[in-house]
């Protein structure tokens, strides 16, 4: 059966030659109306400015969606599930076209007679053609950084063998057109890449070996499950596998031997590009000075939740905490203790289950916020999603019919040594763990996200703020231990996190707009932030990896707590109502927010 968009054209013809046939006699004719009796016609009004808007902002959503099928399909729009972005030469001089007509009519749009959230939203569009335009203009990562590529293949198709929209008929047909499409990015890849890191080369290719896998022989009972489409399937994963293959080759010997440009991306990118990731202009100097001080304010805090861990479990008598480097050696010791209960990669996922079981019932016992209907399942990370996070949350987009989101944990790869295995499980012991799944579900992403996909504006749900959602995720955690969840083990755990958090923004800015090298780094994380090695060792290179990103953690963090902190104040708070008009309005900027909710 050929693909459902192939078939409309055909569908509506017939539907036009089924209609029903003019009368074989006119009707009936009406009296005519004396001239002098008729009525001119009225001009049709003006379209309003939020007309104006509407209209401008459907069609920013439509071409976008367009122009980033990959991106449709994981916000739940499937129209466009078998093709790829056109990332050659001619399809980023499209964008370009595309952006700066969408510019000017944002020029000539009357924003002051625009409703409040039109002139959010009309603000929201006009950021990210400015931040789409940087990111084009200056950074041109597609001609520098292989894991583009490698991530857009993965995230491409990993909705369609991973998620039950549609059915699997129509799934499996948008798979084929994406394994049919695999050999033209790839050639795409190999003409555009000039000199990348070796972080990111590296990366690729651990991750273009996940995607080989993938395709030679996890898809192959997929293609099983629609036997009517399997020979087509097989050979389009064939020559999609072959591709891949020779990507592979092209990373490890060509791309490899070349792979002598930098990470960094320098100060003043760094500063652009950071005012993009956080919605508004903000001094990186300023952020990683109050990113320093609060990792000093917080080592402090550990050490009276230290104490109470220490009496609960009964550990004996206190050392002398009389100095700084003092209570450090006892906030380590305490972790260390925690560090013993912990999983493995046997149990990781079911452990990750418990502790989200148990956070949904605390957040309903405590009533903190509306819960989400919508299912919420533990899986293991898939292999050629790897590589740069331990953990995320993979939702249901605002425009899916079939809600589905996965909170995805990665056990430790099958060639660390053991050494490094038992490092990633001290740091990931039960008590981080529950402070995980707090962030990456309960109350964290998920909840918010889907708080976020019942906003009015799919486009404000579509184009969400980074500080906004991992800063929401954060505020999570402090809400949950403010509340008692876990008990002082976990809070201990919340508060070595956000050492983390600070830390993190320090490593952004440092590595990107300075020149911090490993050594200094992991000085940073494991002297300072008290983690494990393994933990410093996959951080320094996420860092490496990304730009800007870090920073959202931290800063986001901040302005929800500041926003909260003054909620409180005034007459008539209530926490539960508090949380669910936040999370109301979609996940806007948080300079928009903070207007929002000062209303």
């Amino acid at each position: 059966m050929a693909p459902l968009r192939t078939l409309a054209p055909a569908l509506a013809a017939l539907a036009f030659a089924c209609s029903h046939p003019a009368p074989a006699t006119a009707p009936a004719m009406t009296p005519a109306v004396p001239e002098a009796q008729q009525v001119p016609p009225q001009a049709a009004p003006a379209p309003t400015a939020d007309q104006q808007f509407e209209a401008l902002s459907h069609d920013f959503l439509e071409a976008y969606l367009r122009i980033a099928p990959t991106d449709a399909t994981q916000l739940g729009d499937h129209r466009y599930d078998a093709t790829w972005p056109d990332i050659s030469p001619s399809g980023e001089a499209a964008t370009r076209k595309w952006l700066a007509d969408t510019r000017d009519r944002l020029a000539q749009l009357p924003r002051g007679g625009l409703s409040a959230q039109n002139q959010i939203d009309a603000a929201i569009i006009d950021d990210h053609v400015k931040s789409r335009l940087f990111e084009l203009d200056e950074l041109k990562a597609l001609d520098k950084n292989p894991t583009l590529y490698t991530g857009m293949i993965g995230e491409g198709l990993d909705p369609l063998v991973s998620r039950d929209f549609g059915t699997k008929e129509t799934r499996m047909t948008a798979l084929r057109g994406r394994l049919e499409g695999i050999p033209a990015l790839v050639a795409v890849a190999r003409q555009r890449l000039g000199h990348p890191a070796k972080v990111e080369t590296e990366t690729a290719i651990a991750q273009n070996k996940g995607l080989i896998g993938l395709v030679e022989k996890e898809l192959a009972a997929k293609f099983a499950e629609v036997p009517a489409q399997q020979a087509a399937l097989t050979e389009a994963a064939k020559r999609a596998a072959a591709a891949l293959h020779d990507f592979q080759g092209f990373l490890e010997k060509d791309l490899m031997a070349r792979s002598d440009g930098t990470f960094r991306i320098g100060a003043e990118k760094f500063t652009k590009k950071l005012g993009f990731a956080l919605g508004e202009t903000v001094d990186p100097d300023e952020l990683v000075k109050n990113a320093r001080d609060y990792l000093k304010q917080t080592q402090e805090e550990m050490v009276e939740t230290a104490k109470t861990v220490w009496a609960e479990d009964k550990l004996g008598k206190l050392p002398k905490l009389d100095t700084a480097d003092q209570r450090k050696q006892f906030v380590k010791q305490v972790l260390d203790h925690l560090a013993k209960d912990h999983s493995t990669n046997q149990t990781i996922l079911a452990d990750a289950k418990k502790w989200l079981d148990k956070a949904t019932a605390f957040v309903r016992e405590h009533d903190l916020v509306r819960v989400p209907d919508e299912p919420v399942a533990v899986i293991e990370m898939p292999e050629y999603r790897r590589g740069v996070a331990i953990a995320y949350c993979d939702p249901s987009g605002p425009l899916e019919a079939t809600p589905q989101t996965f909170y995805a944990i990665s056990p430790t790869p099958s060639d660390w040594p053991k050494a490094r295995v038992d490092s990633f499980y001290r740091e990931y012991n039960q008590s981080m763990l529950a402070d995980l799944s707090i962030h990456e579900a309960m109350p964290g992403h998920y909840l918010q996200l889907m708080h976020n996909n019942q906003f009015k504006s799919k486009l404000r749900g579509v184009f969400g703020s980074g500080p906004f959602i991992e800063g929401w995720a954060v505020y999570g955690e402090w809400l949950m231990a403010e509340h008692g969840f876990g008990g002082a083990r976990v809070k201990l755990q919340r508060q070595k996190m956000m050492l983390r958090v600070a830390a993190n923004a320090v490593l952004d800015h440092e590595i990107h707009a300075g020149n911090m090298e490993e050594k200094d780094a992991l000085a940073l994380m494991k002297g300072e932030a008290l983690q494990e090695d393994g933990e410093a060792v996959a951080k320094w290179k996420r860092a490496r990896l990304s730009s800007a990103q870090l920073s959202t953690y931290f800063y986001g963090f901040l302005e929800h707590y500041k926003m909260r902190k003054a909620a409180e104040t005034k007459p008539g708070f209530n926490e539960r109502a508090y949380h669910d008009r936040v999370l109301s309005y979609g996940s806007p900027a948080m300079k928009y927010i903070r207007e929002l909710m000062a209303k």
